[in-house]
């Protein structure tokens, strides 16, 4: 079992960068496929973006060429870098983390984009 722990959020106005960190307890983070997910007020959570074991990302459409995910295996934690920040970028931001068919949840990060 993984336990995640996000940080980074805040509040930054649109057009500005944010960076989330995911920590992760557990001695075979670089077995998990992770990710990030958001959800904003009275909507559902969507993904974000993913990374695999093997380093392979996809990012959702609507953060495409603006959002990198990356991990670093050595310190058991994974990123989310976010440039060109928009206000519908508004969201509580949560890590996941996929092994063995379970799913396994920070308590979200909340990111806040002013007009």
């Amino acid at each position: 079992q993984v336990q995640l722990v996000e940080s980074g959020g805040g509040l930054v106005q649109a057009g500005g960068s944010l960076r989330l960190s995911c920590a992760a307890s557990g001695r075979i983070f670089s077995m998990y496929a992770m990710g990030w997910y958001r959800q904003a007020p009275g909507k559902q959570r969507d993904m974000v973006a993913r990374i695999t074991i093997g380093g392979n990302t996809n990012v959702a459409d609507s953060v495409k060429g603006r959002f990198t995910i990356s991990r670093d295996n050595a310190k058991n934690t994974v990123y989310l870098q976010m440039n060109s920040l928009k206000p519908e970028d508004t969201a509580v931001y949560y890590c996941n983390g996929k092994l063995g068919g379970m799913d396994y949840w920070g308590k979200g990060t909340l990111v806040t984009v002013s007009s």
